[in-house]
């Protein structure tokens, strides 16, 4: 039996290409921000591999989901620190 779902890698660059008309219409400053994100699919594409979800643009905005978390919590543990070296110079 073959596979019903496509290779993830492939689909994933498909998916992509698809926004191009939506990147388009976003300020550069935007435009940005969306390849990055992008970048954060294309980083987790070995997970996606896995997952075998039909639906591609679930699997992108969980990517963007985990790497946006990753940065809330680098930020959240900087202010943090933040905050003990305020304390302690008081």
């Amino acid at each position: 039996m073959g596979r019903t779902i496509p290779s993830f890698r492939p689909a994933l660059e498909h998916e992509i290409e698809s926004w191009k008309d939506f990147k388009r219409a976003l300020r550069p400053e935007d435009q940005k921000v969306f390849d990055k994100l992008m970048i954060f699919a294309r980083i987790h594409a070995d997970a996606g591999s896995f997952s075998a979800r039909p639906i591609l643009s679930e699997l992108l905005f969980m990517c963007f989901a985990i790497e946006q978390n990753k940065k809330i919590e680098e930020l959240t543990k900087k202010v943090n620190e933040l905050e003990e070296i305020i304390r302690k110079d008081k």
